[in-house]
C-alpha cells in the first residue's frame, strides 16, 4: 500500500470512528446503539473499493465501540462492518457497476442488508431472538439512514475528486 493510500486509510478509519460517535441513540435491548458510521462506510467503500471500505469500516467501527463503552460488540461489530464495507466496496465497484448509480445503491442496500442481519445473528446469540428481534428495526433505521446520508456523499465526493 502505497504513502496516499494509507493516509486516505487511516483518515477514513477516523471518519467512520468519529461518525459513529457522534450520534449514538440508545437501544437498551441488546445495549447497542443505532449510529451514521455505516454512511461513511458505503463513502468509502464506493469511493476506495473493498480492501480500504472493510479496513476502514471493521476498525473505525470496532474503534468506536471501545472508546464508546461497547467492548462487547468490538469483536463482532469488526467482522460485521468490516465485511459490509468489503462487500459494498468490492461489488460497487466492479466495471460493469462502477458508473451506475442506481446499481451501486443496490449494492450499498446489500451491505446495509448483511449489516442488519450480521447484528441479528449476533444479538440472538448473545441476548436470545426477542431482544434481537427487538432491536432488528432500529438496525433497519440505521441501515436505511446510512444509505440516504452515504450515497449522496459519495456521489458528491466522487464528482469534487473529478474535478480536482
Amino acid at each position: 500500500m502505497q504513502v496516499g493510500q494509507l493516509a486516505r486509510l487511516a483518515l477514513l478509519i477516523a471518519l467512520v470512528a468519529a461518525a459513529t460517535l457522534a450520534l449514538k441513540i440508545p437501544m437498551p435491548a441488546t445495549q447497542g446503539y443505532i449510529n451514521l458510521g455505516d454512511a461513511l462506510i458505503i463513502a468509502g467503500a464506493l469511493l476506495s473499493g473493498g480492501r480500504v471500505g472493510g479496513l476502514a469500516g471493521g476498525v473505525g467501527s470496532a474503534l468506536a465501540d471501545l472508546y464508546g463503552g461497547y467492548t462487547h460488540w468490538a469483536p463482532f461489530t469488526l467482522v460485521i462492518k468490516g465485511s459490509e464495507g468489503l462487500l459494498i466496496g468490492w461489488l460497487g465497484n466492479r466495471p460493469a457497476i462502477r458508473q451506475r448509480w442506481v446499481w451501486r445503491a443496490g449494492v450499498a442496500a446489500l451491505g446495509m442488508g448483511w449489516m442488519v442481519l450480521g447484528y441479528f445473528l449476533a444479538e440472538v446469540q448473545l441476548y436470545g431472538p426477542v431482544p434481537a428481534f427487538t432491536s432488528l428495526w432500529g438496525n433497519v433505521a440505521q441501515g436505511a439512514g446510512s444509505l440516504v446520508c452515504g450515497l449522496p456523499l459519495a456521489a458528491a465526493l466522487q464528482r469534487r475528486l473529478k474535478t480536482a
